[in-house]
């Protein structure tokens, strides 16, 4: 039997104000983004009415509670990644590597789409959800779902608009020179869907990454890389071309596997939402074994042999 939710806090209002900003002066949270989670989740509930609405209007004398939901049972569901936003309309969730993003016609063992699917049914037995990007299954990071057709329909036909940052962060084999610079190329896929990288046109999809060396040492570079265009493999085909493929990506060029995984990251996701316009920023802090790679070469072989 699910758990009733206990009340967090309870507010009085004293003037008259709009209900996002109420709660961003109650300090009810840390940060705006995980007040708008509160609002998005049905946390809120104002003179005992739930209420979503961030520019809802607060009169003197009404009472607002902020609600604690018990999500242990739900992060039993969703193995492999958790949902860092939800609402109405969107999901953002942080994926783990080793997950695909969703099935193929080659693998249809359970996916990032399957256990979002299945955790949202558990409310809404008709609900769906709807494909607006992936990840590599090494990849891990960030990615979001829409939940109608609408929302995915406005979302792929105004992705470059409403997406406002997509960064990656990647451990590269050697030292990247220049540190910081984009890669442009065209990108063609063969029959055995590798993809491949050329400076010139040769009439395959034009590809633009910016990227940042953020740390070195002899051995890698952490980098940071920002897409103008999100292509099939672009990062990691780009990578390649440059002559410092990623660390595990034996598809495109790596030689080395400390980690058992690719050491590629959807590390930020920042996008103004279809329908509030409100402005989200998301993060997903780089793995810890990605950044161990950083450190002395010699204290990052004895930790791997180890593990």
């Amino acid at each position: 039997m699910k758990k009733e939710e206990q009340p967090l806090n309870e507010l009085k209002v004293t003037q008259e104000t709009e209900l996002l900003a109420f709660l961003l002066d109650k300090k009810v949270k840390k940060s705006r983004n995980a007040v708008k989670s509160l609002l998005a989740h049905k946390q809120i509930i104002v003179n005992k009415q739930v209420v979503s609405q961030y520019n809802f209007l607060l009169k003197p004398g009404d009472a607002v509670i902020v609600q604690r939901t018990d999500h242990a049972h739900d992060k039993k569901l969703l193995k492999g990644l958790k949902i860092v936003f939800e609402d109405d309309y969107l999901v953002v969730i942080d994926k783990e590597e080793g997950l695909l993003s969703i099935a193929t016609e080659r693998e249809k063992r359970e996916t990032a789409y399957s256990i979002v699917s299945s955790y949202i049914k558990k409310v809404d037995p008709e609900a769906r959800i709807f494909v607006l990007h992936r990840l590599d299954r090494e990849t891990s990071g960030l990615m979001m779902f829409a939940k109608n057709e609408k929302i995915q329909e406005i979302m792929q036909k105004k992705w470059d608009e409403l997406i406002t940052e997509r960064t990656y962060q990647a451990v590269v084999e050697g030292q990247v020179d220049p540190k910081d610079g984009t890669i442009t190329s065209w990108l063609t896929e063969n029959k055995n869907f590798k993809m491949f990288s050329s400076p010139k046109d040769n009439g395959g999809q034009k590809s633009i990454t910016h990227y940042k060396t953020l740390a070195t040492n002899r051995r890698y570079s952490l980098l940071s890389l920002k897409l103008d265009t999100g292509r099939k493999n672009q990062i990691r085909v780009q990578l390649e071309s440059l002559g410092h493929p990623i660390v595990g990506d034996k598809k495109y060029g790596s030689s080395q596997n400390p980690l058992r995984r690719m050491a590629l990251h959807a590390y930020e996701l920042s996008f103004i939402h279809p329908i509030t316009s409100l402005h989200f920023e998301f993060k997903s802090l780089i793995p810890s074994k990605m950044k161990m790679l950083l450190e002395k070469p010699s204290t990052t072989e004895a930790k791997t042999k180890t593990e």
